[in-house]
C-alpha cells in the first residue's frame, strides 16, 4: 500500500467576518489563490483529483472551479462537507485515494467565507439555514452556544474563569505566532478590493482577563451560563489546502498522514467528540497519547479543548501553541485543513514529530488526524 504524504501545505490569512479585510472576498476567490498557490512547481499531469470542503455555500463545486482557474483544467473537483469537520475530511478523503492507489496526487482543503456566503430560502422567500441535527431543547440545532459550548462546560465541571483564562492564552499565543514570524511559511496574501491581506487579523492584542470577564454570557436567562462572545470561536473567512501525493513519486516531502477516524455521539456530546476521535485515530496507527509531540483541537468553544485535556490527561502546553478558533477564528469548513497546515509547520519549525489534528462538528460529530513530521 503506498504512502500518503504531504508535499505542499499553504494557507491564506484569516480574516473577521463582514467587517474584516476579506469581507468583498467570495469563497471561489479564496479557493483559487489557495489552490494556485499549492499547486505551484507541481506537475499538473500528476494532478487526479482536487477536494474542497463547503459548508452553507449553496452548493456548487468551488472546487472545480479553482482548478480551471489554477490552470488544471483537466483536474476534476469534489464538494465535500462534514460540517467542522469538513476540511479535515478533505484531507483525509485524498490521503485514503492514494493509499488505495487510485489517485497519485490531490489537492485537498476548504475554503469559507461567512461574509458572502448566500442566503437559502424556500420558494416564496423564507430564509433557510440548514440545520446539523433535529431540533431539541438540550441540543438546539441553530445554537451551538448551548449545544456545545455550554453542554461540554456542563458536563465537565468547567467554570467561566478557566475557560476565559484558556481564550486569553489562545489570544497571546496567535499574538506571539504572528510577531515571531511563525506563520510566514504557510501563509500566502490574497489581493482583495481593499488591498493586499497578508496577516491574520482576528487575534486581539488589547484583550485582558478583566475584558473578558467583563463580557455578559450569551444566555443570560440560563442560570449560570458561562459561554461568551470572548469564549467562543470568531465568525471568519479564510481558505486552506495542501497536495496529498504517493510517497513513491519522490516528491520532496512535508509530512507524513498517518491515521485519521470519525465519530459520533449524540448531539447534546458534540464538544466531547474529540476525547473519542483522538484516541481512535491514534489506535488505528498503533500509537498513544503519550507518542503525540503537538495537539491542534479547535476552539470552537474553549470549553472544547479544555474538556480534551482534562478528560485525556493531555499536557496543555501541546495544545493550540499558536491559538485556534478563540484568536485565530473559526472559518468553518477550513478550518480542518488549517490546523493541518499549521501543525505541519510548526513541527517542522521544531524539527519534527507527531501531531494530531481534531475538532467536534456539527450534529454530535468528531474527526481527527494524525500526522508525523520527519526530522530534517
Amino acid at each position: 500500500m503506498p504512502e500518503a504524504v504531504l508535499v505542499a501545505a499553504l494557507r491564506t490569512p484569516i480574516g473577521t467576518a463582514f467587517k474584516g479585510s476579506l469581507r468583498a472576498t467570495s469563497a471561489y476567490d479564496l479557493a483559487d489563490r489557495v489552490v494556485a498557490a499549492v499547486a505551484e512547481g507541481l506537475d499538473p499531469d500528476l494532478v487526479d483529483d482536487l477536494i474542497l470542503a463547503e459548508s452553507h455555500y449553496g452548493g456548487g463545486v468551488v472546487a472545480r472551479h479553482a482548478a480551471v482557474t489554477a490552470g488544471l483544467p483537466q483536474v476534476p473537483g469534489l464538494a465535500l462537507n462534514r460540517h467542522c469537520a469538513a476540511g479535515l475530511a478533505a484531507v483525509s478523503t485524498a490521503a485514503a485515494s492514494v493509499r488505495a492507489g487510485m489517485d497519485r496526487l490531490v489537492l485537498a482543503g476548504g475554503v469559507n467565507s461567512t461574509s458572502t456566503a448566500p442566503k437559502l430560502s424556500f420558494l416564496g422567500g423564507e430564509r433557510w439555514v440548514p440545520p446539523s441535527h433535529p431540533d431539541r431543547p438540550d441540543a438546539p440545532n441553530l445554537d451551538m452556544s448551548i449545544t456545545v459550548g455550554w453542554n461540554t462546560a456542563v458536563r465537565e465541571g468547567l467554570t467561566r474563569e478557566e475557560m476565559d483564562g484558556w481564550a486569553l492564552r489562545s489570544h497571546r499565543n496567535a499574538v506571539r505566532a504572528l510577531d515571531e514570524g511563525r506563520f510566514k511559511d504557510e501563509t500566502v496574501p490574497v489581493d482583495t478590493p481593499h488591498g493586499p491581506f497578508e496577516a491574520d487579523e482576528h487575534p486581539r492584542r488589547d484583550t485582558s482577563a478583566e475584558k473578558l470577564a467583563a463580557l455578559k454570557p450569551l444566555h443570560p436567562e440560563i442560570e449560570g451560563f458561562s459561554i461568551t462572545a470572548g469564549n467562543a470561536c470568531g465568525a471568519n473567512d479564510a481558505a486552506a489546502a495542501v497536495a496529498v501525493a504517493d510517497e513513491r513519486l519522490g516528491l520532496p516531502t512535508l509530512a507524513r498522514v498517518r491515521s485519521w477516524a470519525s465519530v459520533a455521539r449524540d448531539p447534546a456530546e458534540t464538544g466531547l467528540t474529540p476525547t473519542y476521535a483522538i484516541p481512535k485515530a491514534l489506535g488505528r496507527v498503533g500509537m498513544t497519547l503519550s507518542d503525540v509531540d503537538l495537539f491542534e483541537i479547535n476552539e470552537a468553544f474553549a470549553s472544547v479543548p479544555l474538556a480534551a485535556v482534562r478528560r485525556l490527561g493531555l499536557d496543555p502546553d501541546t495544545v493550540n501553541v499558536n491559538g485556534s478558533g478563540c484568536s485565530l477564528g473559526h472559518p468553518v469548513a477550513a478550518t480542518g485543513a488549517r490546523m493541518v497546515v499549521t501543525l505541519v509547520h510548526e513541527l517542522r519549525r521544531r524539527g519534527g514529530g507527531v501531531g494530531v489534528a481534531s475538532m467536534c462538528a456539527g450534529g454530535g460529530m468528531g474527526s481527527a488526524l494524525v500526522l508525523e513530521v520527519p526530522a530534517p
